[in-house]
């Protein structure tokens, strides 16, 4: 997938546990586990916003976008 979440880059900037965040942010840990690892499909607004409030940063420092490495055409 070529949207990277780098929310643990960001616990760890700010020595902050996943608990802790999600407690903040008044989500579920299991549901900041799917976002964490990359299997959310879609991420609200004001979700993202209370996660930039807790851990006082900015979308850009959670999210990054990697292009996907072309498949190898096999001759």
């Amino acid at each position: 997938m070529p949207i990277i979440i780098n929310i643990d880059v960001m616990l760890a900037r700010r020595k902050m546990s996943s608990g802790e965040l999600a407690e903040k942010v008044g989500i579920t840990p299991a549901n900041l586990s799917i976002l964490k690892c990359g299997k959310a499909k879609a991420i609200r607004i004001s979700t993202m916003e209370s996660i930039c409030r807790a851990l006082d940063c900015q979308p850009g420092d959670i999210l990054e976008y990697r292009p996907e490495e072309p498949a190898k055409q096999s001759e």
